[in-house]
């Protein structure tokens, strides 16, 4: 949702260690067998972790852990999908000082940093928006590419802000709505467009789309987020019917850009086509 912003929503690196995440609520939440795995360098991090929450239910300290602990689906080595235990903030500083090792101390201040720069991206958002703009540009994607990418994120956080507001309550509803306004923007649905790209489930379809494509998309967002709050729209059937007509007015405009161009404006190319592949192979 607004997790678009990182490089990587669902993946931070501690030296050369990765440690899967995932927002929930508005919260990170990170993988809580990676993070052992850091500490530990135990072969088995999955049977340390079930050791330590039973010594920590033995403290009585369980109930503390388990407020702030979610069972997250996650993406696992095998390629797979699986429920994982990821813990906020707070608990993952209460997991470093349970776990005796040497790369607490390290790990805890890098931790403490990655947190830092989240709250301050929340007290001043254009210092992730200059961040993500920076990591895009490292990538290789092109000025222009870069541009129309980052125009579209401050409006995307909008609209979810909206749609939290006004009574989207789960992933599902946003993943509707969003499918509303891409079907009624391109004529396809996310699905479609990102089989037409060639891309996974994983994938970021945006970070796909040519600068056209994110244009369009901005405009159907920044419509539907103005419509709601003329319409004062509240519930999953207004707030769908807001997202078609502001997709529908975005897909006049791709009509007309067609119409003059000659072609479709979805493309089937994909991230490696936006990117400056001299500079890239120049580095």
């Amino acid at each position: 949702m607004t997790d678009e912003l990182e490089e990587n929503k669902e993946l931070v690196l501690f030296e050369n260690s990765k440690i899967r995440r995932q927002e929930y609520n508005g919260e990170w939440f990170y993988s809580i067998v990676d993070i052992i795995e850091i500490l530990s360098e135990s072969k088995n991090p999955r049977d340390y972790w079930y050791r330590l929450k039973k010594r920590m239910e033995e403290e009585e300290e369980v109930a503390e852990l388990s407020t702030n602990c979610r069972r997250l689906k996650l993406l696992a080595k095998d390629g797979k999908i699986r429920e994982t235990d990821c813990g906020n903030r707070e608990t993952i500083f209460r997991i470093i000082q349970s776990v005796p090792s040497p790369n607490a101390e390290p790990f805890k201040l890098w931790f403490a940093r990655l947190a830092e720069e989240r709250i301050q991206e929340v007290i001043d958002p254009e210092l992730a928006i200059d961040r993500a703009r920076q990591i895009y540009l490292n990538k290789g994607y092109t000025e222009e590419w870069v541009n129309a990418r980052m125009k579209g994120i401050p409006v995307r956080i909008e609209l979810t802000e909206e749609w939290k507001n006004r009574g989207a309550t789960e992933e599902k509803d946003f993943a509707i709505l969003t499918n509303e306004i891409s079907r009624t923007t391109f004529g396809i649905t996310t699905t479609h467009h990102k089989e037409i790209k060639k891309l996974d489930k994983k994938q970021n379809l945006r970070d796909n789309m040519s600068p056209l494509e994110l244009a369009l998309t901005t405009l159907a967002e920044v419509t539907t987020t103005e419509l709601h709050r003329t319409n004062d729209s509240k519930g999953m059937r207004a707030l769908k019917n807001d997202a078609n007509t502001g997709g529908n007015i975005a897909a006049v405009t791709r009509r007309n850009i067609e119409k003059e161009l000659g072609k479709e404006i979805v493309t089937s190319k994909n991230a490696i086509d936006f990117q400056n592949k001299k500079e890239i192979e120049t580095k």
